[in-house]
């Protein structure tokens, strides 16, 4: 990549950061980002290898964004950002994260065959987005070690004891009825999650 082009990547993201100030003034101090425009900021700064200013600006997306479960692509970025800053636990957590949001996500990065995991509804809609908007591919230069990382994590007995929960949990929320074992069962995915 060129200066010139990582010049217009940089004014790209100060235009977007420009763009969510101007919508948290609008919203009398409050994000509303309905455009989504959080979301395009980390691509632009993998895209410079700017891992630092990725790493400035997820911590700030957490702090103002605290709530928010995050699109799949959005989190596999977070982990590769920690990753790449030496924050090896962190990004561990958030590679659980990412799995979870998407099953499929970090096979298709592995370029690996999808596992047809017998869960929820949404799982067709995940494979087509995959399809339609992933961009990140293993045998990239920046992205090998990254590869390598996530095989050996996806292999670890935390992540494969979590990973067997997680799909035996939204295997049996098919068929558990409203009530108490549901909502058991919706706060231990949480935990699972998010822990």
């Amino acid at each position: 990549m060129t200066d010139k082009q990582i010049e217009k990547i940089k004014l790209k993201i100060d235009k977007y950061k420009k763009a969510l100030a101007s919508d948290k003034k609008y919203w009398g101090g409050y994000y509303h980002d309905g455009q989504g425009i959080r979301y395009l900021i980390p691509e632009l700064y993998i895209q410079i290898a700017d891992y630092k200013g990725a790493l400035k600006y997820f911590n700030w997306f957490h702090k103002n964004f605290e709530d928010d479960s995050c699109y799949p692509i959005f989190l596999f970025e977070w982990t590769f950002v920690l990753y790449k800053n030496n924050l090896r636990k962190d990004a561990e957590k958030k590679l659980h994260q990412t799995f979870f949001s998407n099953t499929y996500l970090l096979d298709k990065f592995l370029g690996k065959e999808f596992l047809d995991l017998d869960k929820n509804e949404s799982s067709s809609w995940e494979y087509q987005s995959l399809k339609d908007h992933y961009r990140y591919d293993k045998n990239r230069t920046d992205f090998v070690d990254f590869a390598n990382w996530i095989e050996e994590e996806l292999q670890t007995r935390i992540f494969l004891d979590k990973a067997n929960r997680f799909v035996e949990i939204e295997q049996l929320l098919k068929t558990t009825p409203i009530g108490k074992k549901r909502s058991e069962l919706v706060n231990e995915l949480s935990h699972l999650k998010y822990n």
